[in-house]
């Protein structure tokens, strides 16, 4: 089957050509690259056919990066950008971004001001996603926005790092899997690497599986976080969770490792 990588990164030394944001310097890259090409060296082994680019603070409100990944593997590519959100004419960037394949973008859960209503009701026009990525303090916040905007699509990125900074917890999970009530969101069960005791992952699994049926199938997609997945493991330490050891449907399967995020980045 041909699946789909939900979440992973990208950037160049090549900072003449794509300057990095806030003054950061080519040093301040780790890995010093990860190209489309390196990226697409460690997928394919694993079946992956097509990918969502998440924009990092490289390059920050710059996604030209990213953007030009489409440009050259159109049928490969689609990215979550960053956007300024404290601009006022924040949905012409939006509007400008969907037209060169953005469909989504990542933010914060610090939503405090009117520049974060805008932008959410931006992105219900647009039909563009907004991505949070937070800790599991940050899920409450998430709930909130996501109920004041229904119409929003809301993708939230790494199950809110349960099982990161502190051990897998009810609580957390809870947190989390109380997000699912509202229709409107979504989930990526992505970088595992990061969370809980290592590879095989298998401390993960009992977690994923109460996200998985708190959300649905079709409301949950798997994602690498590389290139920080296979500089830590590899992309089977992480797909093959998914794939092989949560005892899904074939169809459920399928969903998670492609159809939603095809649904919600590449239709």
């Amino acid at each position: 089957m041909a699946w789909i990588d939900a979440h992973i990164h990208l950037w160049t030394s090549d900072t003449d050509s794509y300057p990095l944001a806030g003054g950061q310097t080519a040093a301040d890259l780790d890995p010093p690259d990860f190209t489309p090409e390196m990226y697409l060296r460690h997928a394919r082994p694993s079946g992956i056919e097509k990918v969502v680019i998440v924009q990092t603070g490289y390059h920050q409100f710059d996604n030209s990066y990213a953007t030009d990944a489409i440009k050259r593997f159109p049928d490969v590519f689609s990215v979550i950008g960053i956007v300024d959100e404290t601009k006022e004419n924040v949905q012409e960037d939006m509007e400008a971004l969907r037209a060169q394949g953005v469909r989504g973008f990542r933010i914060g859960v610090d939503y405090d001001g009117p520049q974060w209503d805008r932008l959410f009701e931006a992105a219900a026009r647009t039909g563009q996603a907004m991505c949070p990525i937070t800790h599991p303090a940050g899920a409450p916040a998430i709930k909130e926005m996501a109920a004041k905007h229904p119409d929003t699509t809301v993708v939230v990125d790494h199950m809110t790092r349960v099982g990161e900074m502190e051990p897998i917890n009810d609580a957390h999970i809870a947190q989390l899997t109380d997000i699912a009530t509202l229709p409107n969101t979504n989930v990526k069960i992505s970088r595992l690497h990061a969370l809980g005791d290592g590879p095989p992952h298998d401390d993960l699994i009992p977690m994923i599986k109460q996200v998985i049926d708190a959300f649905g199938p079709e409301r949950c997609m798997w994602g690498s976080d590389s290139p920080y997945q296979v500089v830590k493991e590899t992309m089977e330490d992480s797909i093959s969770v998914v794939r092989d050891k949560l005892g899904l449907s074939e169809s459920d399967r399928d969903q998670i490792l492609r159809g939603t995020a095809e649904r919600l980045f590449f239709s």
